[in-house]
């Protein structure tokens, strides 16, 4: 087949979802063909097979904002036309259900071209509540020729909030088990834990929903009792806050913040813990790719995590 895929291209799961998916049905002799405003992190466009289109926003004095939504739906259809897309899959609703609508309808005098929708979380729970945004986000999911959620604590909440009647897949999400593997001997461990420390990670945007500043006090706390360091990786808003929390509570000592960071496996495999002290997860991807490194997460029971990580108390 031939696949258009559209996702953001950030360190958001979704993105790292969508674009390990289009390697994968590369490998699998899809051509598959990336839509989007930037090349999305993990995307290597030299394997055979993958292909990117940048989606370009004119900037015109009579637009306050840029209309991406616009500009994306151009660009399906165009490539959608040049190189005989089969299906367009967009991952999270807003924009790109709407973008894929619009471009189905423009081509559909010479292909029929369906959209698959892969709901994620915030696109629901947070952009989708928000009443600007509501009914459009309702009419993107309904007007989707398939419907896909991550989890299905996830596809209730679209159900119930959204009075959505068409039928909602649950696929969860899914690492190569290739790359996230276990390092029994954990090397490049010394690094952060030079002194045989135990050695506590954090993985994500650092948005408030993640409760980074709750990682920073959960160290505090695991110090009173034993030798820990902490490692966070990602970056955003809570940064700084965090900084300046563990220098407050006394651990700014035994906490690194490393960044956004390209191969993640590598730093994941040398923890001893991933903490998810998140406010909602609809899924909890880091979850997923910590245990497929062997290394346990401690996370709260919200979302869609109970899905993934087995309660032992």
């Amino acid at each position: 087949m031939r696949i258009g895929i559209t996702c953001y291209p950030t360190y958001g799961g979704s993105g790292i979802v969508a674009t390990e998916l289009g390697l994968e049905l590369a490998m699998r002799g899809h051509d598959v063909h990336f839509i989007t405003y930037a090349n999305p992190i993990r995307l290597d466009a030299t394997i055979p097979r993958i292909h990117y289109h940048e989606v370009e926003v004119s900037n015109y004095p009579l637009f306050q904002y840029p209309p991406y939504c616009l500009a994306l739906a151009s660009r399906m259809a165009d490539v959608a036309d040049s190189y005989k897309l089969d299906l367009l899959h967009v991952h999270y609703a807003i924009p790109h259900s709407i973008s894929a609508m619009l471009a189905r309808q423009m081509t559909q005098k010479t292909r029929r071209l369906p959209f698959i929708t892969t709901l994620h979380g915030t696109d629901i729970t947070l952009v989708g509540m928000d009443p600007s945004y509501f009914g459009i986000t309702k009419f993107s999911i309904e007007e989707s020729d398939g419907i896909t959620a991550i989890s299905h604590d996830l596809r209730r909440h679209t159900e119930e909030v959204f009075g959505v009647e068409n039928e909602i897949r649950v696929i969860h999400n899914f690492v190569n088990c290739d790359t996230y593997a276990p390092d029994p001997e954990r090397r490049g461990r010394a690094r952060f834990a030079a002194d045989g420390e135990k050695l506590l990670i954090h993985l994500s945007n650092f948005r408030p929903v993640k409760r980074v500043l709750d990682c920073i006090r959960i160290l505090a706390e695991v110090r009173k009792q034993t030798n820990a360091r902490l490692l966070m990786v990602g970056d955003g808003p809570e940064r700084g806050p965090a900084e300046h929390l563990a220098g407050q509570l006394g651990v700014q000592d035994y906490v690194e913040f490393v960044g956004k960071q390209n191969g993640v496996e590598r730093l994941i495999r040398l923890a001893d813990v991933l903490l998810m002290p998140s406010e909602m997860e609809s899924f909890g991807l880091a979850a997923l790719e910590a245990m497929a490194c062997g290394v346990p997460c401690v996370g709260t029971r919200v979302g869609g995590v109970p899905e993934l990580v087995v309660s032992r108390s």
